[in-house]
């Protein structure tokens, strides 16, 4: 199948990597273990694993959890479930035995792919539940032309179920279709003009939107390779790539960070060989990216993207192309807007509800009509619950959260402000401001950080920063010193919690 710039992919998963065992060549490299695999194998490997799948008795669009971290059984388990056509279940593995057994339970999965290392937490988790353990090794050793015959598969057929954090309650079960997944990997491949010859480094893990759609499913499309990690090592990274011999990364804004404030610098043929490094799943300060780019030679593409979404629904252009230091960027592939009060698209530079829409969208909530309505405006817009706004040229500007903002004595503050003040100082690792009730002004303003070690910056070294740079008002009234601030599956960082374990 051949990638197009402007009509999205057609089809479903299980054609696509038919075609992409026609053609052959690498599909995986694990710089970990020096294993490599490649198309025609695990295509073998996904049509064997739906064998067993069917075998089991599970049935066509019924979830399949997956309960594994990164790694070669979790890319075989997650290709024979949609080469399958079931649905697979993502279950993130960092949200804790509660949520993993809400997920298990509120799929209605029947049947797990669960990795050794995540076993006590799935006996936990699945604890009075009818789910049924499997591995990828119980596939019988059969040929695709002596498996049993797979059910007809549509692009409409469900193909990912994946779980939103629940920071406002239940998590969300998010639906994709085999259209909408394959979307999520069409919209980077065209925005960052992967081809045959590119390899990403993925150190995300895939049970998060991001490392899914954005490189597992863009490697798919685009017909280039992906070297998979377990997991993000500042110490081990730029080894990774020359290992690898990658061509791009995707990663999160604390990786970009902690990235910088390491003491190691890549190889020259790491920097030659990278045409570009991918920032994602939440705002990269300016400042950071400015260092980056400056102290390694490797330009950052800042992007946005929502699991309601398949990730990506803006992107800055890769060089020469304009990049607008701060700005997600434009759309590729999906058409994005900002909404006023009306729900209906309002003029550039005016602040609203940033929306999209497109091919990559989402096709429901699991089991809540309620919550997706409430998601879609009547034009069928998807709304993000983030504000921004867009310039003459198109480019968007992210300025807050709808429910992350603090409101102190009726103003709106923008936590983001606040936190691209802290970020300005190069000491500065992590940095999230958040609200904290006050009786005074209703809400106050506070902010937590993690500084580099050996730094002798203090809290009142911090305010006057912010102060300077956004007057008292907006400043916070305390800064809290962490080791580490709390983060999701992807590495963003989790401002809701702070208020509550400091």
């Amino acid at each position: 199948m051949i990638l197009s710039r402007t009509v999205p992919p057609a089809g479903t998963v299980r054609d696509w990597i038919d075609a992409r065992a026609k053609t052959g060549g690498t599909a995986f490299v694990f710089p970990e273990t020096g294993d490599t695999l490649d198309w025609p194998t695990l295509r073998a490997t996904a049509h064997r694993i739906a064998g067993l799948l069917l075998s089991s008795g599970a049935q066509k669009g019924e979830s399949i959890a997956i309960v594994m971290p990164n790694g070669r059984p979790a890319i075989e388990a997650l290709y024979g479930t949609l080469v399958g056509g079931f649905r697979a279940t993502m279950i993130n593995l960092a949200a804790g035995r509660d949520a993993i057994a809400y997920a298990l339970d509120h799929s209605e999965a029947r049947f797990a792919f669960v990795d050794d290392s995540a076993l006590e937490l799935f006996t936990e988790a699945a604890q009075g539940l009818p789910v049924t353990r499997l591995t990828p090794a119980d596939a019988p050793d059969t040929s695709p032309d002596t498996a049993p015959d797979l059910p007809p598969l549509s692009p409409s057929d469900h193909a990912l179920l994946m779980y939103t954090s629940g920071t406002t309650g239940r998590p969300k079960g998010v639906v994709h279709t085999h259209a909408s997944l394959l979307a999520g990997g069409w919209t980077p491949s065209i925005a960052h003009d992967l081809s045959p010859d590119d390899r990403g480094l993925c150190v995300l893990p895939i049970y998060h939107i991001n490392g899914l759609c954005v490189s597992v499913m863009g490697s798919l499309v685009s017909g280039g390779s992906l070297a998979l990690c377990s997991r993000f090592s500042a110490s081990r990274f730029w080894d990774w790539a020359e290992q690898s011999k990658a061509t791009w990364f995707s990663v999160v804004p604390t990786i970009i960070s902690h990235l910088l404030h390491s003491d190691i610098d890549p190889p020259a043929s790491v920097k030659t060989r990278l045409r570009f490094g991918r920032s994602a799943s939440s705002p990269l300060a300016p400042d950071v990216q400015t260092a980056f780019e400056t102290r390694f030679d490797v330009p950052i593409v800042e992007t946005m993207g929502l699991t309601e979404t398949a990730a990506q629904i803006l992107s800055n252009p890769l060089p020469p192309g304009v990049r607008k230091i701060g700005s997600p960027g434009i759309a590729f592939g999906n058409e994005a807007a900002i909404l006023g009060p009306d729900l209906q698209p309002i003029a550039p530079g005016q602040e609203g509800e940033i929306a999209v829409r497109g091919p990559n969208v989402m096709l429901e909530y699991l089991k809540n009509p309620q919550a997706t309505a409430e998601t879609f405006t009547p034009d069928g817009w998807l709304r993000t619950g983030d504000l921004g706004r867009q310039d003459k040229d198109g480019y968007f500007f992210v300025t807050g959260r709808l429910k992350e903002l603090i409101i102190k004595g009726g103003e709106n503050i923008a936590p983001r402000e606040v936190d691209e003040a802290l970020y300005s100082h190069p000491d500065i690792i992590e940095a999230a401001a958040f609200a904290r009730p006050c009786d005074r002004y209703g809400e106050r303003v506070e902010a937590a950080v993690a500084i580099r070690q050996g730094s002798t910056l203090s809290e009142t070294d911090l305010i006057a920063i912010c102060t300077s740079k956004l007057g008292g008002f907006k400043s916070p009234d305390r800064v809290h010193f962490l080791p580490e601030l709390p983060k999701g599956p992807s590495g963003k960082i989790q401002r809701r919690k702070l208020c509550e374990i400091l």
